[in-house]
């Protein structure tokens, strides 16, 4: 199972000099795409336990396109394994001029992740056959 959302940076994301977006923001991102995947998978929002691992691995800035992904890669009796992938689809290019930006042939991948949630057993709401 997996869900993907695109959401476009902007100044009020922007947290560094030159206008680089926090990397905590896409972690935002990718505990969005869980919350999804959780209410498709359970009926229910769950909580998210922990990250196991987090990649970043290019910049991000305020005018850029982030599309987000993640998917189930694992189900137990409560916990749910995820991996996530975000990746730049349009850069804003201020060196052009201050509205300028492109859509990427290639689409950059700025941050892995992945973790697990929980959704308690009485709160899931769809049953699954193992």
């Amino acid at each position: 199972m997996k869900a993907t959302i695109r959401v476009r940076m902007s100044l009020h994301d922007a947290h560094y000099g030159g206008n680089l977006v926090d990397g905590a923001k896409i972690l935002q991102l990718f505990g969005d795409v869980a919350t999804e995947l959780l209410i498709r998978h359970d009926g229910d929002e769950g909580l998210f336990r922990a990250y196991d691992s987090v990649e970043f691995l290019a910049p991000v800035y305020a005018g850029d396109f982030i599309e987000a992904t993640g998917e189930i890669v694992e189900v137990g009796n409560t916990s749910r394994k995820m991996v996530f992938e975000a990746k730049k689809v349009i850069a804003a290019r201020p060196d052009i001029s201050d509205s300028a930006a492109e859509v990427l042939e290639e689409p950059i991948v700025v941050c892995r992740a992945s973790g697990t949630c929980v959704v308690p057993k009485e709160k899931q709401r769809y049953k699954k056959e193992g």
